[in-house]
């Protein structure tokens, strides 16, 4: 079996983890066509490189994300000669347009990937390429259960399955002595809450803080950490003054990728209370399975994904609910057995499900069945 896969997030060199198992399985070539830079991010190279042929192209439109397509794509398939693409990129790309094109003059099967969770109607030309995509295409992966429900509710009835883009790389993200790992950080509290990710209102920040304020006003030795950057951060640093928690409050920069795994580990509480929007809910929030890997405990609202990520292995509560957050909180902070056992649970629910291995296994099989269903 040769598969061809398309993908700009490849640029970063721990998403290829994914197709470095990939490479592993016996009768499965992969080979990888991705930009030679994205954006800002620049190819990052990595030890697994030569296990599979990478193809990285310059492309128009870099860094704008559903404009971009691949120059002399049609040349690499036939260099590489694939029993199936696989495109990374949504239905409504033009790089997806562009590449099923391709494989169906070239007599290739492909497939696309989709973390689009509510129903949306395209302008054109993006509703032109999304029905030529759902005609060429032989099945989907979605990122979420939401994502499959909209493909159908928009007439694709062909194979899918639902597996997350990218895994928590388990040799990257791990438990680390969190008292060491405070000091170092300058985190002076026993009991830290946080948040990672794009400081902006969509994210339910305010039922954090609103949930918080009181928390820490009672018990000086909890912490309140935000790892991001966003237009939040100047409405943050008035709250902490006004409710008078300055000391306890930590507000850290974005940060590399490389220091993720130390940042997960000053956290022994991760929340992510999102709120859904007409246009957006959360599609997965890959820092919930992160921190579960570091021996986090994961508190999340129920908007899109994030129930079915925590699943038993943490706390869930309504969306824009202040109140019900603030109780999560304190019954995980006040019961070491609840806490103990969410640890146990969210380390055990990663490792069966969300690494990069466990996500290439599930691609495998769909891989497997698309051809078979392909050859019948």
């Amino acid at each position: 079996m040769r598969v061809l896969m398309i993908s700009k997030a490849c640029v970063t060199a721990s998403y290829r983890t994914k197709i470095a198992y990939l490479a592993q399985v016996e009768d499965l070539d992969i080979g990888l066509v991705v930009p030679d830079h994205w954006a800002n991010l620049s190819f990052e190279s990595d030890a697994t490189d030569d296990r599979y042929p990478i193809y990285r192209c310059a492309i128009p439109f870099n860094g704008r994300n559903h404009f971009h397509w691949y120059p002399g794509l049609g040349e690499i398939m036939r260099r590489f000669q694939p029993d199936l693409l696989h495109v990374d990129e949504e239905h409504y790309s033009a790089v997806t347009g562009q590449a099923i094109t391709v494989a169906k003059a070239l007599g290739v099967p492909s497939i696309f990937f989709t973390w689009q969770n509510i129903y949306k109607r395209y302008p054109w030309p993006f509703s032109a390429i999304e029905q030529r995509v759902f005609r060429g295409s032989v099945g989907a992966i979605a990122g979420n259960q939401e994502a499959v429900e909209v493909l159908r509710r928009k007439g694709f009835q062909k194979p899918t399955a639902v597996i997350p883009q990218f895994g928590t790389d388990l040799s990257l993200f791990g438990p680390k002595e969190k008292p060491g790992i405070k000091v170092e950080w300058g985190i002076r509290e026993r009991t830290t809450i946080g948040y990672v990710g794009r400081l902006i209102e969509d994210k339910g920040l305010e039922e954090l803080m609103d949930a918080m304020a009181p928390l820490l006003r009672q018990d000086l030795d909890l912490g309140l950490i935000f790892v991001g950057r966003g237009p939040y951060e100047t409405f943050i640093a008035r709250w902490m003054k006004t409710q008078g928690v300055e000391q306890q409050v930590h507000l850290i920069p974005w940060v590399a990728s490389e220091t993720m795994p130390d940042v997960m580990n000053l956290i022994d509480i991760l929340v992510l209370p999102s709120r859904t929007t007409p246009r957006w809910k959360e599609q997965f929030g890959r820092v919930l399975t992160e921190a579960m890997a570091c021996g986090d405990i994961v508190i999340g609202s129920d908007s899109g994904e994030i129930p079915q990520v925590i699943g038993d292995a943490g706390l869930v509560f309504p969306e824009r609910d202040a109140e019900a957050l603030k109780h999560a909180i304190m019954s995980v902070v006040e019961n070491p057995d609840l806490q103990s056992t969410l640890r146990n649970r969210g380390f055990e629910r990663v490792a069966a499900h969300f690494t990069q291995k466990a996500v290439a296994d599930k691609t495998y099989q769909f891989y497997r069945q698309i051809l078979e269903d392909v050859q019948r």
